[in-house]
């Protein structure tokens, strides 16, 4: 019998795709039984067809590969790879407060990443918590003045990595990061005219070979709304799509998405990174849903629904050609 060309671990079962998009969902319509087939085995070989893919969940031998998936395609062209792990203790908490020189949201889930690599040249692109808090203005530019802010402030004042940062900050989280690159060469600005990502190939019903959902941090900004940087990654037979979203929830003042798309299709050496901001007043977006007939209480906590109904900010595209 022919070798398998899968190699699939246990409990790697894929995840309905919310949260990408209508162009994005409905990830688990070919292989939705797969968990349940790999549940008796762990990095058990299995034959799914002629699939171009090798899927790996390595197994927890020490912290370094503990959580970690991947996927490589058949042509040993690119890898991605993701790590979900708890969020951070104490004493990490306060390293990286003091390493990146503001306080860390509620929830941090410092370990977690999801990396894009072109594995011939080693070029890599990565999404993770520290680079992304990193880009949080950490001067009173850009700062919501509201008074929730004060809120924020007595919520954490026994926090020992606030009491050490007296420097302001953008205490909303909000970040424009659209990852890590490793690798020579720049990014070049284009449009989606001349590069575009293919939400027409995206809507397409072609097998889910790989999906993840990652969360890098939260904020519930003293009960005052929501900030949360997430990824989402899905891998089809001839490209992938990543999703970084941040989605902020101001109750009262604002609402903001700040989305970057990156598309790769894997018989090619041109990675697309699409980045876009929106945001709107609070009480014009709760208008909005309530105009539709919408909860709109409900409708506010669900970043696809009130994506349509922000002003676009900023829209912006890059490729990046990999040698």
């Amino acid at each position: 019998m022919a070798k398998p060309r899968y190699f699939l671990s246990k409990n790697h079962g894929l995840e309905r795709g919310e949260g990408m998009d209508s162009f994005v969902c409905g990830f688990a319509r070919a292989y939705g039984d797969m968990q349940l087939m790999l549940s008796r085995c762990c990095a058990e070989e299995v034959d799914f067809g002629n699939k171009d893919f090798r899927i790996a969940k390595m197994a927890a031998n020490g912290t370094g590969n503990a959580g970690v998936q991947s996927i490589t395609t058949n042509n040993g062209a690119w890898r991605v790879s993701t790590r979900k792990l708890p969020i951070l203790k104490a004493e990490p908490i306060e390293a990286l407060s003091h390493e990146i020189g503001i306080p860390i949201p509620e929830m941090i889930f410092g370990d977690n990443y999801a990396t894009i690599t072109h594995v011939p040249s080693g070029w890599s692109l990565t999404f993770n918590a520290k680079d992304a808090l990193d880009q949080v203005s950490k001067t009173e530019e850009g700062m919501l003045q509201v008074a929730v802010a004060e809120d924020w402030k007595k919520d954490r004042e026994g926090r020992e990595e606030v009491k050490q940062v007296v420097k302001p900050f953008d205490w909303s989280y909000s970040t424009g990061y659209r990852g890590t690159t490793e690798g020579k060469g720049e990014w070049m600005k284009t449009t989606q005219q001349q590069d575009p990502v293919r939400t027409d190939l995206l809507s397409r019903p072609d097998p889910i070979l790989f999906f993840d959902a990652v969360d890098l941090y939260e904020d519930e900004l003293a009960d005052n709304g929501i900030a949360l940087l997430s990824i989402k990654i899905r891998v089809m037979p001839d490209r992938l799509l990543l999703l970084a979203r941040f989605f902020l929830r101001l109750d009262g003042v604002v609402v903001r998405i700040r989305d970057t798309r990156v598309y790769v299709e894997h018989g090619g050496q041109k990675v697309i990174r699409q980045y876009t901001a929106k945001e709107a007043a609070y009480e014009e977006v709760r208008q909005k849903l309530r105009a539709r007939g919408e909860n709109a209480t409900e409708a506010l906590r669900d970043a696809n629904v009130v994506a349509p109904l922000l002003r676009t900010v900023v829209d912006e595209t890059e490729v990046f050609e990999v040698g």
